[in-house]
């Protein structure tokens, strides 16, 4: 099997996965998990075979034709950026299905859970390949849909449910933002592939709808990457069970606006209002969240809000542009992962096995759990930017970008060292409070967890480590080219464990004292930041919620003043709108018929049906009652249908006929039913509106009509029908054979309706009687009670 047909499978393989889990759930139970878990192994093994080629400078692409007559195709590319994602997803998602094994043991729910990560899973990979913009916008999305699911999955509490709407209404108004901005990029391109649009670049940047498309893509990538101010939905999706939060938060949604911008910035970035915005934006989320966080005292909380400000990190970097910067993104892109993927997995560890992810009521655990202090304590380091870890590399790297020393430089890099050190304080927070110090009793027994639970973070600590031991390997196969995808040109990244000398040293020192400052003043500043938010009041989440009852507000209003219930005022804008379509528009484009309108040779019988049908309108206008008028309308029916059967069209006529005569029977049967008002009590005003709108639309029609018939006919159609009725459907009548073979979808939704209507109304009937029935049975009952009392 050929490379593109392997990785078409590797795409679909979480979706399948997805389809079998709870099957596979009520089989094995949490064991599950290790069978599940093959997949994303087998999809890491597949990328991880495109290293070599990667590493060399090569880009693989593939895909198949989806749309061809809209050059809309299923494609993929693989260079140092997706595959450096891909890995992340694949191979931290395996340990998170592992992960959530343990963690959901037992629960009646955990095959569906199994099925939702998956389909996320299956998201986020199908979204950091994607080549083509459709392919891109369709994975997009679904991460938003996969990931209401999880963040709602205990959707028995009302903070689980709310959590998980924000998420879908902030990430997918994100995304339509996006789609617009596509648009005008393939617009103005001309391509729909990514790989294609890299030669665009100077076309884009020098086109008078960069800023409409930069914009419009920056809206769609800060609110999937939650930055300021759409942040506040981030941390409120840690309603969502730990392995969400886990893997939502290491390698998947939360870095695919990252990506985006990653993705773009060789197209779009380098100019002036890209190295505005983004590091203005990302800078201001980076301050706010690492302030957030020290505010709080539950783990998952602390560690959401410094996802928040890591992404913001993130997002300075990619808008700063420079060498050291660009390199320090793709550091930071995978330590990130590595160390805040272990963390979340602790804190679900100390929940699950303590009860408890609240700082104030942990302590004393490293005794217990002594494992997991360890992997706390490993994952924090890399978090602090501490050796010999990964995130050390990412730390010296970054202050390097600062190494000059304009006024632009310094406020940036004054605003990062104090994030820094707050994400340092947090860091250490949460590794070290739960575990030293006095024992403090907890909910349940604390002891050390299983081996589905605490593999993973293991694992993700112990890669931490490697990495920055093997710098030179691991910048080789990841760092390097996934630096050189992001700047669009070859870049070689070289920083080991040797810090920078100068500023950048000075920068990093200057983190690590503060941030221990900022840990051993940790209550002060927490009460401090608790004071601030309280004199501030209003904040972001508030206002989404003012936002939607708002936008509640606004629907309700517009729709009672557009819908107001009446059937009337309905069709009278209706036939209004259709008579001003088919007035004034040929008006205004001169497509009116030219006289003469009628042929002198009309023959005598034909001129008879067209007076009855004359003659029956009057009749409907004078009648006196509406059955009157019902009986009378079927007379334009018919001479229609004798007009049909003139021209030819018998079986068109007999439909005619039988239509007009069961609408006469029926409407007359109803109207029998109905207590109606035989008089017509509409003001004269009233009368001469609806007259005029009445003879509007028909004066339309007929002059619409006859413009139609003024065209040479076209035969195309009647030829092929007639070539192919009796070749292809075997068929000799050609009007049969177009309702049931050219036409069969459209006919067989009109069937659809037809019976969907049918077995409405015997629903109804059914209903009826068993109400009338139950009435009849609850009357004699009180009669009988009735008699007995009386008895």
């Amino acid at each position: 099997m050929d490379v593109s047909a392997l990785t078409f499978l590797a795409l679909a393989l979480p979706f399948a996965a997805a389809l079998v889990a709870p099957a596979l759930t009520r089989l094995f139970g949490q064991n599950a998990a290790w069978v599940l878990a093959l997949a994303p192994a087998t999809i890491f093994l597949h990328f991880l075979r495109f290293l070599p080629d990667v590493a060399s400078g090569e880009i693989v692409t593939g895909g198949y034709a989806w749309i061809p007559s809209f050059n809309v195709s299923f494609s993929w590319l693989i260079d140092g950026l997706s595959l450096t994602f891909v890995l992340l997803i694949s191979g931290i998602g395996a340990l998170i299905i592992l992960y959530s094994g343990g963690y959901l043991k037992g629960h009646p729910q955990q095959g569906r859970f199994f099925s939702f990560i998956l389909m996320f899973m299956g998201s986020m990979q199908g979204l950091v390949v994607s080549d083509s913009f459709l392919m891109l916008f369709v994975f997009w999305e679904l991460t938003s849909i996969t990931s209401f699911l999880l963040i709602g999955f205990d959707h028995g509490r009302e903070a689980a449910r709310r959590a998980a709407l924000q998420a879908l209404v902030v990430t997918g108004g994100g995304g339509l933002l996006l789609l617009a901005g596509l648009l005008i990029l393939w617009n103005v391109s001309g391509v729909t592939q990514l790989s294609l649009l890299l030669s665009f670049g100077s076309e884009l940047k020098e086109s008078p709808f960069y800023l409409a498309a930069l914009l419009l893509v920056l809206g769609g990538a800060f609110t999937k990457s939650a930055q300021f101010p759409f942040h506040f939905w981030l941390p409120n999706a840690m309603e969502a069970p730990t392995p969400v939060s886990a893997y939502l938060h290491s390698a998947t949604m939360v870095k695919a606006g990252v990506y985006l911008l990653m993705r773009l910035n060789p197209m779009l970035g380098g100019t002036p209002e890209w190295q505005l915005l983004l590091p203005l934006f990302g800078v201001a989320t980076l301050v706010i969240g690492a302030a957030l966080a020290v505010r709080e005292t539950d783990l998952k909380l602390m560690l959401a809000y410094t996802t928040v400000a890591s992404l913001g990190l993130l997002v300075m970097l990619i808008g700063l542009g420079s060498p050291h910067a660009v390199e320090a993104a793709a550091l930071y892109l995978v330590a990130h992962a590595l160390f805040k993927g272990a963390l979340f997995m602790v804190a679900g560890i100390l929940d699950h096995e303590t009860g408890s992810r609240d700082l104030s009521r942990l302590g004393g655990l490293r005794s217990a759990m002594p494992l997991t202090f360890a992997v706390a304590l490993a994952a924090a380091l890399s978090m602090g930017g501490l050796p010999p870890f990964f995130g050390f590399l990412a730390k010296e790297e970054l202050y390097a970008a600062f190494a000059t020393f304009d006024l632009r430089s310094v406020l940036f890099a004054m605003l990062t060292l104090l994030g820094n050190a707050l994400m340092f304080a947090a860091a250490f927070a949460v590794a070290l409070k739960p575990f030293l110090g006095p024992r403090v009793s907890t909910p349940k027994h604390a002891h050390e967890a299983p081996l589905l639970l605490w593999i993973g973070p293991a694992v993700l600590a112990l890669d931490g480590l490697c990495a920055a031991l093997m710098s030179g390997f691991a910048h080789r196969l990841i760092s390097s080219p996934t630096a050189s995808a992001i700047a669009g040109e070859a870049r070689t990244v070289a920083i080991t464990l040797a810090p920078h000398v100068g500023l950048p040293l000075v920068l990093s020192a200057l983190t690590v004292a503060l941030g221990v400052v900022f840990y051993v003043h940790l209550a002060r500043l927490r009460a401090a930041m608790t004071a601030i938010l309280f004199d501030i009041g209003w904040g972001p989440d508030r206002g989404f919620d003012q936002f939607m009852r708002g936008l509640v507000r606004f629907s309700v209003a517009l729709t009672r003043r557009l819908q107001g219930g009446r059937l009337d005022v309905y069709m009278t804008v209706t036939f209004a709108l259709v008579a001003l379509v088919l007035l004034v528009m040929p008006f205004r484009y001169g497509e009116f018929p030219r006289a003469p309108f009628f042929s002198a040779d009309v023959p005598a019988h034909e001129l008879a049906i067209m007076a009855i049908a004359v003659a029956g309108l009057f009749a409907v206008v004078a009648a006196s009652d509406r059955l009157t008028a019902i009986v009378s309308l079927g007379i334009q029916g018919f001479a229609v249908a004798m007009i049909y059967l003139l021209y030819g069209a018998p079986d068109l006529s007999f439909t005619q006929f039988m239509i007009e005569t069961l609408s006469v029977v029926v409407l007359a049967l109803v109207m029998t039913r109905l207590q109606l008002s035989p008089a017509d009590h509409r003001p004269p005003p009233e009368k001469l509106r609806d007259a005029a709108i009445a003879l509007g639309c028909g004066l339309g029609f007929g002059l619409f009509l006859l413009r139609v018939t003024a065209v040479p006919f076209d035969n195309t159609l009647t030829a092929f029908f007639n070539l192919y009725s009796k070749s292809i459907a075997h068929g000799a009548n050609v009007v049969n054979v177009i309702i049931v073979d050219f036409r069969a979808t459209d006919t067989l939704g009109e069937i659809a309706v037809v019976m969907t209507t049918g077995l409405a109304i015997l629903a109804l009937v059914r209903l009826r009687a068993g109400s009338l029935q139950r009435a009849a049975v609850a009357e004699l009952v009180a009669d009988e009670s009735g008699a007995e009392e009386r008895a």
